[in-house]
Order: structure tokens, then sequence, then C-alpha cells
């Protein structure tokens, strides 16, 4: 009637295989601390939304509603806490009070906490926008996906012209006739017709048209709050540092552009692909914004709604072929959102590939929720070392179907 089976990994392969997975995702191998989330009840009301002091000492606070940074508070900026403007995180343990103390929070402290996480946003812009360009932070990220950006670029270089030339097709039993075929119809040959048509490309035959990428990023709340758990906000920023580098140049070949989606938008225009960024400074302004998104946006998830306007909207624009790449965290649960419905929103245009690369999970969110995609459709890449291979089976698998 019941049970319970233990599977024990005994293989030295397969434990340093688990062991590798464990430590990319939890993060210890870039010496960072382990976050650890415990859950508590505050008990307390909220008042009025407010940045809070800042501690000199950077001393942890837990509860109260005093300190910048603090956690399972309320009404300061921190992590876990309740009725705050914003997120802030300050390093520490998070305690993290109940998704129903924080939706119990009255609808006029929202809307003070929203309007002051919006006014603290837009000052952020301003001073990313007038900042000098750093060198060293860009490196943070430029440095980690070095190897990989060159990986990508060798892989852009062999890749295939893919749509199909309307051509006039030979040796047609209807159609018009061809009139180089007359002499073979007084012998009984009955193909001698032609017809206009599509024709696949020769192997190796250079692009009519560029081919079109969508990179849609997670940049929600849950990106920043779980970023000290798994590093997946960094992660994220790794690969949109990698996309940016490696198509440079590559204009005539691939036209790509990059979307945000949040609890605030669907559609949050990162990288247009008439404006893409030509320098570092450049590029470390766009990586700013993904991570200012993601701290001062509202709670909520848009990732159905960001899949399918992506993929309606990039086949309005002719094009060689079409692809889509969502870059998710896997929460979808949390927000009740069944994987049949996100699927859906993948397969909703077949001249456009979509795909979902998840690069976080709690537990064993993304390997749940890949399990129930369409086969082929989603990968899950917790080292942004993964980005190229996954992006290469993605351009390549799509010649592999028309075959």
């Amino acid at each position: 009637m019941g049970g319970t089976v233990r599977l024990w990994e005994t293989g030295l392969d397969s434990l340093q295989r688990s062991l590798q997975d464990w430590r990319n995702m939890i993060g210890q191998e870039d010496g960072r601390p382990v976050q650890i989330t415990l859950q508590r009840e505050s008990g307390l009301d909220v008042s009025s939304p407010k940045h809070g002091k800042t501690d000199p000492d950077n001393m942890p606070h837990t509860g109260g509603n005093t300190w910048a940074g603090g956690t399972g508070g309320r009404d300061t900026a921190g992590l876990g806490g309740k009725g705050g403007p914003y997120r802030l995180d300050a390093g520490h343990k998070v305690y993290q009070v109940s998704q129903a103390e924080k939706d119990a929070v009255p609808e006029e402290v929202k809307r003070a906490a929203r309007e002051m996480g919006e006014k603290a946003f837009k000052q952020r812009l301003k001073e990313i926008q007038m900042s000098e360009y750093d060198a060293s932070t860009y490196e943070r990220f430029s440095g980690a996906v070095r190897r990989q950006v060159q990986s990508l670029r060798i892989i852009l270089d062999n890749l295939q012209a893919k749509g199909k030339e309307r051509q006039w097709l030979r040796h047609q039993a209807i159609g018009e006739l061809d009139d180089a075929k007359i002499i073979d119809g007084l012998t009984g040959e009955r193909a001698i017709y032609k017809r206009r048509g599509d024709l696949e490309p020769q192997l190796g035959s250079p692009q009519q048209k560029p081919k079109r990428l969508r990179l849609v990023v997670d940049v929600s709340g849950s990106m920043y709050r779980f970023n000290g758990v798994d590093g997946r906000l960094e992660r994220s920023m790794e690969a949109v540092c990698m996309v940016m580098e490696a198509f440079e140049n590559y204009e005539h070949k691939f036209k790509y552009d990059i979307i945000g989606h949040s609890g605030d938008d669907f559609n949050i225009a990162l990288v247009r692909s008439d404006h893409v960024p030509k320098n570092n400074k450049q590029r470390l302004k766009i990586l700013k914004v993904m991570h200012a998104h993601s701290q001062f946006c509202m709670s909520g998830d848009h990732t159905l709604e960001g899949t399918e306007h992506a993929v309606r909207e990039i086949a309005k624009e002719e094009a060689d072929e079409y692809f889509v790449v969502v870059l998710s965290d896997a929460n979808l649960e949390r927000y009740g959102i069944p994987p049949s419905r996100f699927a859906q929103a993948l397969t909703i245009n077949p001249q456009v590939n979509a795909f979902a690369i998840f690069i976080g999970s709690l537990g064993d969110q993304a390997d749940r929720l890949q399990r129930t995609l369409p086969a082929g459709r989603s990968f899950i890449a917790m080292d942004t070392k993964q980005i190229p291979q996954i992006l290469q089976q993605i351009f390549t698998s799509t010649m592999l179907s028309s075959a």
C-alpha cells in the first residue's frame, strides 16, 4: 500500500557530477556565503514605506522597521519582509514572512510602496545614464563568459541559410509548359511542366535575409530576491553580456533584440534590433538596468505574456529564420501558471522556433517544469558555460527538423 525508496549514488563520476551541480546552484565556488531562508511570522502591522536607516557596520537586523537591508521586517527596504518600497540585499541570512502576511498588507500601503519604488527606480536610471564607465564591474561579467563568446561566434560563423526561395520548379507533372522540355514531351515524357514554388536553399548558400533572435529575459523581483541563493540574476546578466558581445558585427547574419519581463510589464525593451550597443560602456548600462529593474519592480510574473508577445511580434518582420529564447527562473508555480500554458505560449506560431532556458531553480522546480514541456523545447543551465552549447543545439535543431 505504501513505502519508501531511497536511491543512493555510489559511482565516483556520478557523485562528482552531482556535487558540481550542487555547487553551481548553491554558489560556493566563487566564495559567496550560502544564503539561507528561514520562515517566520511577523505578527506586527505595517505603517508606511520608507528606505530605513543605513547601518554603518552592516549588522544583520531581523523583524523590525528601522534599518535598511534588514530581513523579515516591515516598512523598510530589505528582503523577506512586507510593506517595504523595494528590495535591498545586504548579504545576510533571510527571514521570510509568509505570503498570507504579504497579501494582507492594506492597499493604500501597497500603493505608497509602489510609488516610492517607481521614484527610486527612475532615480537609479538617471544615475546609470550619468555614471562613468566602470571597467572592473564590466570585466566581472565579460571575463566570466570570454571563452563562451568565442564559442558562440564560431557557431554563428557556421550557420547555414534556411529561408526558402521562390523559384521556378522544373520537371513537374502539372503547371505551365516548359519550353525547354517540348522535345521530351514528344517522346512521351510527362514531367514537362514548371511552376512557381518554394525551394530549399542549397547547403552552404549565403543568407538572403538575416535570421531574427529575440532574447526574453526575466527581470522580475524573484531574480533579485533569490540571487543570493543560486546566483540566478548574475547568471542572466552574464548570458545577456555574452549575447551582446558574440553577436557584435554579425548584423548581416543575425538581428537580435533583448526584451525583459517582470511583475510590472511583459515587454520591457532592453536592446532594440536597430540600436544595439556598440561598446562596453553601452553594454554595461544595459546590465545595470536589468539589475535595477529586478530590485525595484513589483512582485508578479509576466512570463506567459512576454513569451506570447515575443513569438507573435518577431514574425512580423521578414527573416531567414525566427528564434525566441526565454531565460527564466522556473518560478511559475508560485503564480499558479500551469506548464501546459507555457508550452502553448512557446508553440503559438509554428514559424517561430521558441525555447526556454531555465537559469534558476528552487529545489527541483526547473526539472519538473522541463519534464512537462514539449521535448527539445527547454533546457536547464545552472552554469553560463552551458549556454553556447544550448544555443548551438537550438540553431541546429531547425536544420534537422527540416531534413
